[in-house]
């Protein structure tokens, strides 16, 4: 077998399939939770808080180079200044997304986990009802609601 021919039977594998589409829904996921973050959440924090933009928490290392010109409290501009900073803001909101990934990807989970579990347990008892063994009766029980058959049979008019 050629190492092309083993590749393609790797590729071909299910779960290196699976695998792939997960991590683009990941990455497609990651994205939109980032979307949400960024454009939702983190403005109406600073809205709650009082106009505060989390992406201009910062703490700033080094001095400010000289002919600097714009604001001291712009976090990108300070950087591409060239400043050495420790950018915290951002962080804060990376931590956001990484708490929503979590826990949206905790409720798919236990949600997963409950259906499987549900499903096996309707197997196990669809499993036992099939090995369930026949109730014996007892004889004279048998014979009696034979009797009680026919004498109903018998009461019915016209018969």
């Amino acid at each position: 077998m050629t190492l092309l021919d083993e590749f393609k039977k790797f590729i071909a594998r299910g779960n290196v399939l699976d695998l792939a589409v997960g991590v683009m829904i990941g990455g497609a996921f990651g994205r939109i939770v980032t979307s949400l973050t960024e454009n939702v959440i983190m403005p109406v924090l600073g809205w709650a808080f009082g106009d505060i933009d989390f992406s201009n928490y910062f703490i700033r290392l080094s001095p400010i180079p000289d002919g600097y010109s714009g604001s001291l409290t712009d976090f990108a501009a300070l950087k591409a200044a060239g400043v050495a900073m420790i950018g915290y803001g951002e962080f804060v909101t990376q931590i956001i997304n990484f708490l929503i990934i979590a826990a949206v990807l905790f409720m798919l989970l236990r949600s997963v986990n409950r259906l499987i579990d549900r499903l096996e347990l309707e197997k196990k008892r669809a499993a036992e009802t099939e090995k369930a063994p026949e109730v014996t009766t007892d004889p004279q029980l048998d014979i009696l609601k034979e009797i009680l058959a026919e004498l109903r049979k018998s009461e019915k008019p016209g018969a």
